[in-house]
């Protein structure tokens, strides 16, 4: 009864999902992690939205006609459906058996003749429709959306398979050693010792990669802040800020506070830092991070108000270093929140851009002469990364772009050969998110 449960869940989640007015993928998941069989649903809900574009491709050669929007619950149970006959190792016969079940549970009989015949007709034709989706150099081949497939062909074709196949993987757990507290290699042995088995980071000296995820209560003193769970590319922050004892900060979208906390653990001694999100309920988070840490309390401030207002904010007193960790369409983290092949479209990408712009210009106004603006996305689409700066730049008499000299990551160049910063492409299923880095020093105007 659990496992038929499951699948009508997941077929409602995601229909709810698709349907747009339920923000994320994790909001609608929260109702149902009291359930005994919590993770299996879980697994089909992610899982289905890592594959849709491809199994939507699937669906539409099984389908004599597409269903009706009010039957979207019904469409989505037979992607359920040909997920786990792709992807899972579950008995063909049991899929089938509980996927008919669940259309009963959706109160939609109805479709249990169309559910069984389907997912029967995929399982007959599997070898040679899958072949035929092979010889493509498609979208639906590599399980992205149209849109963000054609745009990352014509932006990084050298590098499209590549960060598709990265994007479809499932994520690393990473680990940011707080080394305040202990070494990389002293914590590592400490996993170690523990069964649990670790690889150091490609890029940030704080990073470990376990070589499978665990819940954060089996890391050994996590709780008393010797570690935390954070992906190895913003875990290079702080050492691009270059950060120093003194320093007035800003963090300005700091929820949920993994970037503060790297800040703080590596320069407690900073004057101040201040961190800003839009939503108190995120910023709440970001309190409990720096509980957990036992991060210096009167050093930083929390405030929940627009990063861009600087009226609800800022004081008139010139900020040392800024982060501006700004929003964007997190096409880097994909394989972290697969629900945004679901959920975003070229229209998010622009709103994104405008307050990527406005944040800047709005931000460049706090920072002192001689001071650095670390800006940051997750994303891996040009518009939002170098062209944002390469934008700002030419506005802006006082900002240059300084040319992160590093061993990772790909130099995004303008046209005359200046530097717009520094981008992580998620190529390696193993290594970093898709991030990109720009950093902005603060001159006298001439």
């Amino acid at each position: 009864m659990t496992a038929k449960g499951a699948r009508a869940v997941a077929a409602k989640v995601l229909s709810t999902l698709h349907g747009g007015a339920s923000g994320s993928l994790g909001n609608l998941l929260d109702d149902h992690r009291e359930r005994p069989d919590f993770p299996l649903i879980q697994e089909l809900c992610f899982g289905t939205c890592r594959w849709f574009p491809t199994l939507d491709a699937l669906l539409g050669t099984l389908l004599s006609k597409a269903l009706k929007s009010k039957d979207a619950d019904v469409r989505w149970l037979l992607l359920v459906g040909l997920y786990q006959l792709r992807e899972l190792t579950i008995a063909d016969y049991a899929v089938i058996n509980e996927s008919v079940e669940a259309s009963r549970s959706l109160k939609k009989p109805w479709a249990a003749a169309l559910v069984n015949a389907v997912l029967r007709n995929y399982l007959r034709r599997k070898d040679a429709i899958e072949a035929q989706l092979a010889e493509q150099e498609s979208a639906a081949r590599y399980a992205h959306p149209q849109w963000l497939f054609d745009a990352l062909a014509a932006q990084r074709p050298d590098s499209l398979a590549a960060i598709c196949t990265g994007n479809n993987a499932r994520p690393p757990m990473t680990l940011r050693v707080n080394l305040r507290c202990t070494t990389r290699d002293d914590y590592r042995e400490l996993l170690a010792e523990l069964g649990i088995n670790a690889s150091l980071g490609h890029c940030a000296a704080t990073a470990l990669i376990l070589d499978e995820p665990c819940h954060v209560d089996e890391l050994p003193h996590f709780r008393e802040g010797w570690v935390s769970v954070q992906d190895e590319a913003s875990q290079l922050v702080p050492a691009l800020l270059k950060l120093d004892a003194g320093h007035t900060v800003l963090d300005a979208c700091a929820a949920p506070g993994g970037k503060t906390a790297a800040m703080l653990e590596a320069q407690p001694g900073l004057r101040s830092l201040l961190a800003l999100d839009s939503s108190a309920k995120r910023l709440a988070r970001v309190s409990e991070n720096l509980e957990r840490l036992s991060l210096a309390a009167n050093t930083v401030r929390l405030t929940a108000t627009d990063a861009g207002d600087l009226a609800s904010w800022w004081d008139g007193a010139p900020l040392d270093r800024i982060l501006l960790d700004a929003p964007c369409s997190a096409t880097g983290v994909i394989r972290r929140h697969p629900d945004i092949k679901v959920l975003r479209t070229p229209e998010d990408v622009e709103s994104c851009v405008v307050s990527q712009r406005t944040l800047l210009a709005a931000l460049w106004e706090t920072l002192a002469e001689g001071g650095l603006l670390l800006y940051t996305t997750c994303s891996l689409l040009a518009e939002e990364n170098e062209a944002c700066i390469e934008a700002f730049l030419d506005a802006t008499a006082d900002a240059k772009s300084e040319r992160i000299l590093a061993d990772w990551g790909v130099e995004c160049l303008a046209s005359d050969g200046r530097p717009l910063g520094r981008a992580l492409l998620p190529t390696d299923a193993r290594g970093p998110d898709g991030f990109f880095f720009a950093l902005l020093s603060k001159s006298k105007n001439h």
